[in-house]
């Protein structure tokens, strides 16, 4: 785990370190867990050499510990808030006293009034610059001090030469100064580092709630017949688990026992048990809901599907950081031009105009300050913050700082099957006898099966009958009568009309037998989202761990020509990856906990609030309700986002090449070039507002 971790720079750095030695086949640093993934020819020993490269440069490495990670960023965030308070009240403060000295050059205010209320933004200013810019500084001085830069340091330069000019002509009575420029400045930046640290906090959770689904104990079953409570990870090949009904598997493996019923949607997302027999793989995080089972162990821990399934997310949660948001693509390039345009003011001035040094260096201030990125630095932020309240009514909440930007880049939709394209409900399907439904859904009440409890939410009058013994893996039994499985309660008799769906037979003696059919229903306007996505031009898949004759059903009654079946998580990624590949930017909409590394791979994802917690965090958006129309009221505002943000762009730019070069000639006063920033980062906000009075997207 590397520390001191905190952008893109970062990364890039430790990265490109390391990739320069001959023998490394790959570096990789995550943003998100702060993990460094090593692959390298040679000894162990090596190891310990290329850690010692990472803390060359400035950057601590210890071993890997969650929670540890956890403990650090909580403590990060903190500290951000408390430099983000005295920030906030500090610039709030000296620019009420700016816009008095501003106010007093037009109603002619003495010249030590005026030095009285410059001491004052002094008194304030630079106390809090020095202990809220810290963030900035620890990270510039640490890369300086390791022969390196990073964008904190021009953000710090920016930040310290402002008020120590103000402060020297504070001392000799100057008319100007720029405290308050400054202390802004420093505001807006830790409101930014703040948001960038709780969003990356979200994404972390998403890999280690996962790993929560690990069984903490398992029940080994020696050849003696004895049992022995004992932690997966010391499980070993060959190992015999006993797994007791209802309790989640711990090692991936293959059945002993004659046969199982498995719940494995936390693999496939299917939402029928599956019944399998014996030698059928089994994987860690599945639940056993039939009768108790044995196990054989072929692989534990990180072998495992479910940790691969965290590897995956992990991989895909690197992949992800490495875009790289609008606003930071052009920080890249403006602090280098704006710092290049102020050295060569000053040395200009200097020179060749022949001033002194302190007044050439206060004509490079002012390039300084006057191209603040104030209204560029509000451009994005303006849009974003509109945007986001206007989803916000619509039931849809963004999670990440740069899905705006990503939903408007989409060009492919992908679903997910069940909860996400249906309801994630069971219906049955079809009218029948009231006595039989009757009958069936008073036996269903006694069990937790998920067809029983559909069964008896499509009856919930129905007197429980009782005696009822539960047969698990095969159904329910009241004396003659039985309710479960085809080829159980049917016996030896022929199977009659079946289909792909999930179903429940009921037979009694001297009484022809009864099928109960169910569905899982596609959400009401799941048909119409389909064609409206197409209509855009957008590409529409569906891609699902259930079976090929159920999704080619729902594909059908949904409009979706392209779909998939039988996917695995590994297998969903492999296909958002593919269609990255082909320089496609995809959407994925999922819910299930087996959807969670394909949301984190795709370009951009979304989540309905019915998901399950691990889906809801690995996603960008979250939507509520049972419509899915807020997919295209995303993609909408995500648009005409982009859109704004561009005209903004302009704006600031358009501010910028009037204002510079003014600024350069050194007719730019503190009171010009506030006017000049207010008036410009009004007209971005004024234009991001306009995103509220747009259309809804609808269906239209």
């Amino acid at each position: 785990m590397v520390e001191g971790v905190h952008c893109g720079s970062c990364v890039h750095k430790i990265e490109k370190a390391l990739q320069a030695q001959p023998d490394v086949e790959q570096a990789r640093l995550n943003l998100t867990t702060r993990r460094l993934t090593l692959a390298w020819h040679g000894t162990v020993e090596r190891g310990t050499e290329l850690a010692a490269i990472v803390v060359g440069l400035g950057y601590p490495v210890v071993p890997f510990d969650p929670g540890r990670l956890g403990s650090l960023d909580e403590a990060e965030e903190r500290f951000l808030l408390r430099c983000l308070a005295v920030a906030g009240f500090a610039a709030a403060n000296v620019m009420l006293l700016a816009v008095g000295v501003w106010a007093g050059h037009f109603q002619g205010m003495g010249e030590a009034t005026r030095t009285f209320l410059h001491w004052f933004e002094a008194l304030i200013a630079l106390p809090a610059i020095l202990f809220a810019g810290r963030p900035f500084f620890r990270s510039a001085a640490a890369a300086l001090g390791a022969g390196h830069t990073n964008m904190d340091v021009p953000i710090s330069l920016a930040v310290l030469i402002a008020p120590a000019m103000s402060l020297y002509e504070t001392m000799r009575g100057g008319e100007h100064v720029y405290f308050d420029s400054a202390v802004t400045l420093l505001f807006f930046l830790l409101i930014g580092r703040y948001l960038d640290r709780r969003a990356r906090g979200a994404a972390r959770s998403a890999a280690e709630r996962l790993m929560a689904l690990g069984s903490r104990s398992v029940t080994r079953l020696a050849s003696d017949g004895t049992t022995a409570a004992m932690r997966p990870e010391d499980l070993v090949r060959g190992d015999v688990l006993l797994v007791a009904t209802g309790e989640r598997i711990g090692a991936d493996g293959r059945l002993s026992s004659p046969s199982a019923e498995i719940d494995t949607s936390a693999i496939s997302g299917e939402t029928v048990p599956e019944r399998v027999a014996r030698g059928a793989g089994l994987f860690a995080g599945t639940l056993n809901i039939g009768a108790p089972l044995e196990l054989r162990v072929e692989a534990v821990g990180e072998g495992t599907l479910l940790a691969e399934i965290v590897r995956l997310m992990e991989l895909a949660e690197q992949k992800r950081g490495r875009y790289v948001a609008l606003a930071d693509r052009i920080a890249g390039w403006y602090a280098p031009i704006v710092h290049s345009l102020a050295a060569l003011t000053f040395a200009g001035w200097w020179l060749i105009g022949g001033l002194a040094w302190q007044q050439a260096l206060l004509h490079a201030v002012a390039v300084l300050i006057v191209t603040c990125p104030c209204a560029l630095g509000l451009a994005v932020p303006a849009v974003q913050v509109i945007a986001s309240g206007r989803l916000m009514k619509a039931g849809i909440l963004l999670k990440s700082a740069t899905a705006l930007e990503r939903f408007a880049e989409v060009e492919t939709v992908v679903f997910d099957k069940t909860g996400t394209l249906t309801e994630g409900t069971l219906d049955l399907i079809g009218p029948h006898d009231p006595h039989d439904l009757a009958l069936a859904a008073g036996m269903a009440k006694s069990s937790r099966h998920p067809l029983a409890r559909a069964l008896v939410a499509a009856c919930p009058d129905a007197q429980a009958v009782r005696p009822v013994t539960e047969r698990p893996g095969c159904g329910l039994e009241h004396g003659a009568v039985r309710l479960g499985r085809a080829d159980w309660a049917l016996g030896e008799g022929p199977v009659l009309d079946r289909t792909a769906g999930p179903e429940i037979w009921l037979a009694r003696p001297g009484v022809a037998p009864v099928r109960f059919a169910f569905v899982d229903r596609l959400r009401a306007d799941a048909a119409s989202v389909v064609a409206e996505l197409e209509r855009r031009g957008m590409q529409v898949e569906l891609l699902s761990g259930d079976r090929a004759a159920t999704v080619e059903r729902q594909a059908d009654a949904a409009g979706i020509a392209c779909w998939r079946a039988g996917m695995l998580p590994a297998d969903k990624v492999a296909r958002l990856e593919a269609l990255a590949a082909e320089r496609r930017h995809v959407a994925m909409v999922g819910d299930g906990l087996n959807d969670a590394p394909a949301l984190a791979a795709a370009h951009v994802s979304l989540s309905p609030s019915t998901a399950v917690d691990i889906a809801q965090t690995a996603a960008d958006a979250v939507f509520q309700g049972r419509a899915l129309v807020p997919v295209l009221e995303v993609l909408t505002v995500a648009r005409r986002a982009r859109s704004l943000v561009r005209q903004n762009l302009a704006l600031s730019f358009g501010y910028n090449l009037l204002a510079v070069p003014l600024a350069v000639a050194g007719w730019v006063t503190p009171l010009v070039a506030a006017v000049a920033m207010s008036a410009s980062s009004l007209a971005v906000v004024g234009n991001a507002l306009r995103l509220t009075r747009g259309p809804r997207s609808g269906h239209s």
